[in-house]
Formats: structure tokens, C-alpha cells, sequence
């Protein structure tokens, strides 16, 4: 997979407001970050490609960085995919066990049996992710290999996407001279770099909020139960200051990123923001109490929207460890504290965990779903290898026939 070593692996964030590129070496130890690359993303717009070359150019200028910091050549990546058309269910699936004793074929033949529901044409199975194997009415079951039984039974979720959005995101890479060696729903990278395992158990939902798209999953008993995507993200706060403060997008994310705080009672009645204007007119000081006011009420609705997500997945009583937030936008101030007082619920930075190497450049919730992307690689690695495609056509075929193939994913 690179010039340098074989055991490295490349998480390709495909984001709306910035593109990605983590390299990570998977060592005895775990996986040590090796190298970085971002660029400004053009041409995505809620998580979707609205515009092939632009995004193209972003991710080879994303690739590049980080093959210069990794000092490798980077061939093939992990693609993360997100956007309003994701949608997760659940399903089940029930056969008789052949010969009392479960089989990797039984294994396959249940999963086969909770995937045959109708699936309209235009959509196609990102994921299925078993929560629960059942044997003879005894459940909880993770690991049914070898277990004797008469009847199998298994509890899984199902994530969907539009089949042209993801041929896109594998367009877009190929055209950048990259083979992906799998797509991966971005809140379900996240959740591998930002949750712990205790947290899966008990009970929690991880809340990622990007520029264009808020990710939303919930985990017990270690296994995803529920997955959404919300249309709405940072891009809309910075939309907020513009014409509030009446200043151009690009300073109005500056300000944001600066000086951006969704909690009034944080904020000094004497604190001041200088404010570019339009139209070369004179720059204006402002009081930060007044770009809160504006961030407060718009960040409050985005929280108020998943909580309602959570209510009507039915699982809200289950998130007994709280929820996580994590993205880029969760960096402004007084996040975590709005967020406890909507969801009354502890709350939580989601932070990248469990990595080396240059952990203090990673070391930020921007980074959560690149990095998780690195850490879903190195797990299921070896699985699904693809060759150095020679069209666009010739991968997506073969990556439509993993999607059908994906029985591998978790054996």
C-alpha cells in the first residue's frame, strides 16, 4: 500500500468543509499516526459531491501533505461517507443450524437471511453490523462459532446510502489517483477512535458534528443500534454570523473559530471582537456577548434535533453513559455544557484515543472520524484488497460486489 512500509493504512475524510488525509502505521502496539494532510473541501455540500474536479483537486492536495509528512506514496484509502440519504434499520434473520454445531456457513446463511428485505434499486448496503446472535432462545450471544444449537438466530443493522453518492466518493478518489479499498459510514469511523469499549457497553451516543452534516450513533451492549444523519452542521452557524454581524463567510468562520462560544454566562459583558465589514468598509468592534447570542440559539436547535433523533430511535433510556460529542464544530466553547442542559445527560469531548505517533497534531475532535477511519482500516485489513483499478467503472463494480460480499466484515 506505500513505498515504505507495508503495514500502513489511509483514512480519507471526505468532509463538507475540509478533506483529510490520515496516515497510520499499524505496529505491535497499536497504530501510531505518521503523517497528515488538509485542504479546504470544494465541491461537497452536506456531506455529498456536488462538484467532481473540485473535490478531486482537494483530495490530492490533502494526499500530497500527507504522503510529504509520511514520507510514502499513498495508493489506496478508506473513504469515510455521510449525507442526508444514509439510513440505518435494524433487521433479523432466522435459520435451523445443519448440524447442531454453528458453522462460519451457518453464520453467513443467518446474516444472508436478516439482509433479504427489500432494498429499493437507487440504494445499496454500506454496512451490516451484527448486534446479537441468538442460539435456541439464548441471547447475548457475540461470538456463535462452535456453539451447538438447533436454531440461529441474528439481530443486525442495516446502513443504506444512494448508489450514486457513493459511486461519487469513489470517483472523485479514483480520479485522484487512489484505489479505496472500502467505504465506511463516518459516525461509525468516529465512534472507533472516540469511544471506549466501557462506553459501548453501558450505553452511549456519539454525536458528530461536521460542517454540513450532524452524525448521529447509538451504542449498548457493544454493538451500534441506531444510525441517522441530520442535515445541519457548523456550516450553518457560520451562515448565522455572517449576516447577523453582517460580515463575508470567510471572516465569519475566522470569527467563529476564534472567538465562537455557545454559552452567554461564559462570556465577559467587557469582552470585544473586531468584525471585518463588507465591501471595503471600515472594521467594526462588537462586544462577544452579541456573537453569542447569535451561536446560542442555532446550536441549541441542532442539539434539540438529536435529542429528538434519540427519542424517536426508542433507545434514550439505554444511553446510560451519556452522549459524545465530537467534529469540528464541538471545539467552540460551551458546547459540552449546552449540550448537558438539552440532553440531560453527562456530555463529553470526544477526542481521538488509543493512538502514537503524533498524537498532539491529531490531538483535536476536527480529527476524530480521519483517525477513526485508520483505526476501522487496521481491523478489518487483508479482508477486501483491491488491485490498482484501471477505470472508474472497473472499482465501483468490484466495490458493489464487496457491498454484496460483505459477509468478511466480521470474520
Amino acid at each position: 500500500m506505500s513505498g515504505r512500509r507495508d503495514n500502513l493504512i489511509v483514512g480519507l475524510d471526505i468532509g463538507t468543509t475540509k478533506i483529510c488525509a490520515i496516515v497510520g502505521n499499524v505496529t505491535e502496539d497499536g497504530i501510531d499516526i505518521v503523517g497528515i494532510g488538509t485542504s479546504p473541501s470544494r465541491g461537497m455540500r452536506k456531506g455529498v459531491v456536488i462538484n467532481i474536479e473540485s473535490t478531486v483537486e482537494s483530495i490530492k492536495k490533502a494526499v500530497s501533505e500527507a504522503e510529504l509528512m509520511a514520507g510514502c506514496e499513498i495508493r489506496s484509502v478508506y473513504a469515510g461517507i455521510a449525507g442526508g440519504h444514509i439510513k440505518g434499520f435494524n433487521s433479523q434473520g432466522v435459520i435451523a443450524i445443519k448440524n447442531r454445531e454453528v458453522t462460519s456457513e451457518d453464520v453467513k446463511r443467518v446474516i444472508d437471511a436478516a439482509k433479504a428485505i427489500a432494498i429499493p434499486m437507487d440504494r445499496e448496503v454500506i454496512h451490516i453490523l451484527p448486534q446479537e446472535f441468538i442460539i435456541d432462545d439464548q441471547d447475548g450471544i457475540r461470538e456463535p462459532l462452535g456453539m451447538s444449537g438447533v436454531r440461529l438466530e441474528a439481530k443486525v443493522h442495516i446502513v443504506t446510502g444512494a448508489v450514486a453518492s457513493a459511486q461519487n466518493i469513489i470517483k472523485a478518489c479514483n480520479r485522484a489517483g487512489l484505489d479505496v479499498a472500502d467505504i465506511v459510514l463516518e459516525q461509525l469511523a468516529s465512534s472507533e477512535s472516540v469511544l471506549s469499549a466501557d462506553e459501548k457497553e453501558l450505553g452511549v451516543a456519539l454525536v458528530d458534528i461536521g460542517g454540513g452534516t450532524t452524525d448521529i450513533a447509538i451504542f449498548c451492549d457493544g454493538a451500534i443500534k441506531h444510525t441517522s444523519v441530520l442535515s445541519l452542521g457548523g456550516n450553518h452557524l457560520t451562515n448565522d454570523i455572517a449576516v447577523g454581524l453582517r460580515t463575508p463567510m470567510a471572516e465569519a468562520e475566522k470569527i467563529k473559530q476564534k472567538y465562537g462560544c455557545c454559552m452567554s454566562s461564559l462570556v465577559g459583558k467587557e469582552e470585544t471582537i473586531e468584525v471585518p465589514s463588507v465591501g471595503g468598509r471600515k472594521p467594526r468592534v462588537l462586544s462577544r456577548q452579541l456573537l453569542t447570542e447569535i451561536l446560542e440559539p442555532r446550536v441549541e436547535e441542532i442539539f434539540t434535533l438529536v435529542n429528538r433523533e434519540l427519542v424517536k430511535s426508542g433507545f434514550e433510556d439505554l444511553i446510560a453513559s451519556g452522549v459524545v460529542i465530537t467534529g469540528g464544530s464541538t471545539i467552540l466553547d460551551g458546547m459540552p455544557e449546552l449540550a448537558e442542559q438539552v440532553f440531560n445527560l453527562p456530555v463529553r469531548r470526544g477526542l481521538p484515543q488509543h493512538i502514537g505517533g503524533i498524537v498532539d497534531v491529531v490531538n483535536s475532535p476536527v480529527y476524530a472520524t480521519g483517525v477513526g477511519l485508520v483505526v476501522y482500516g487496521s481491523k478489518n485489513v487483508g479482508i477486501r484488497e483491491f488491485p490498482t483499478a484501471q477505470t472508474d467503472e472497473n472499482l465501483f463494480r468490484r466495490v458493489s460486489r464487496r457491498m454484496k460480499e460483505w459477509f468478511g466484515e466480521f470474520f
